[in-house]
């Protein structure tokens, strides 16, 4: 500071003396004057160093530096601040983003939890392990009633009420007939002209197929064989005739059936020759009869069932034939739910 005052002592000490000297016209020989001209007319150029240079900087003191550096930490310190105020929103902002997109994904997600599966619209079915009847309804929506009907079949006919039934009128004749290995049993379908009548109804018979075991029980007793015999009206009522195989005596009509299996399964052979369903009918036609369901997908209900009290004989080679094809194609018994069940007495 002292070098300061001592310094500005000085320039006023300079500009003072200055400022009292007479001008250089004044003293000794005073110069001519220069005449004017337009050449000269001009004020005299300065030496270019002299408008060029620059008056010294100013040294600032201890003070002044100090300050000045406390200033420039400051506006670091605040633009480092801002740098991080701005990080920490922008982190902020994102977290917040992140949160409000999981909160809808979850939203998302429960919804599709809570809403219905679509429809299952299977068509592959068997009689055994995951595609069997526990759970046909689950491989197609319109066989719900296969697991949650009230009125399906079979049954285990018990308790009947023995009442005077009408006779089932047949009129069964020779017909052309097909046979088909269909993948689930053996199926045999004939041409028209085959009916049965019976309360009040005609049913036309549409094909015949074969169970193992039987999928009737008479009083909990099971047969080794089966045979559906399966009928329709005009107005598209079922009626199903059953009838149990035990070992016996060859069945004529069973070895027709064997005699013209197909080659390969889902194929199937028309022979030359006619069939009689007539010759699949026991002597005695006493029966038993209840309401019920088809015994396979799709389970419809409201089937007719009329089974044959007296069993049909079929020979040993017989049986292991079709067991060979196919050693299990029941369905399980089924609950009767208090269903009323008649016989012939």
């Amino acid at each position: 500071m002292r070098k300061l005052f001592a310094l500005v002592a000085c320039c006023f000490a300079v500009a003072t003396a200055s400022a009292n000297e007479p001008p250089a016209a004044a003293k000794g020989n005073p110069l001519p004057p220069i005449p004017l001209s337009p050449s000269n007319a001009k004020a005299p150029k300065l030496p270019s160093s002299k408008l060029t240079k620059e008056a010294p900087a100013k040294k600032l003191s201890a003070r002044e530096e100090e300050e000045m550096a406390e200033a420039e930490l400051s506006a670091k310190i605040a633009e480092r601040l801002a740098a991080m105020r701005a990080n920490q929103a922008a982190r902020m902002a994102a977290a917040a983003k992140a949160k409000k997109d999981a909160a809808a994904k979850a939203v998302r997600a429960a919804a599709i939890a809570a809403a219905p599966p679509p429809p299952a619209n299977g068509t592959f079915w068997t009689y055994e392990g995951e595609f069997g009847p526990a759970n046909w309804s689950k491989i197609n929506a319109g066989w719900n009633k296969c697991n949650g009907g009230a009125r399906q079949s079979p049954i285990d006919i018990r308790d009947g009420i023995k009442v005077d039934l009408e006779q089932i009128a047949f009129d069964y004749r020779p017909s052309t007939f097909s046979v088909q290995d269909n993948g689930h049993t053996v199926e045999v379908r004939l041409g028209g002209g085959n009916y049965l009548s019976v309360a009040g109804r005609t049913y036309e018979l549409q094909q015949l197929h074969f169970h193992r075991p039987a999928e009737e029980r008479v009083n909990g007793k099971s047969y080794e064989m089966g045979i559906h015999l399966v009928h329709k009206d005009v107005e598209g009522h079922v009626a199903i005739l059953a009838l149990m195989l035990q070992r016996g005596r060859p069945q004529p009509a069973v070895q027709t059936v064997w005699n013209n299996l197909p080659l390969e399964k889902t194929d199937t052979f028309t022979p030359s020759i006619v069939f009689d369903a007539k010759d699949l009918l026991p002597e005695r036609r006493d029966y038993y009869t209840y309401m019920g369901s088809l015994s396979e997908p799709p389970c419809s209900e409201g089937v007719l069932w009329l089974v044959m009290k007296e069993p049909l004989q079929a020979s040993s080679e017989q049986m292991a034939l079709f067991s060979r094809l196919y050693p299990l194609n029941a369905r399980p018994v089924q609950a009767s739910s208090g269903r009323m069940i008649k016989e012939s007495q």
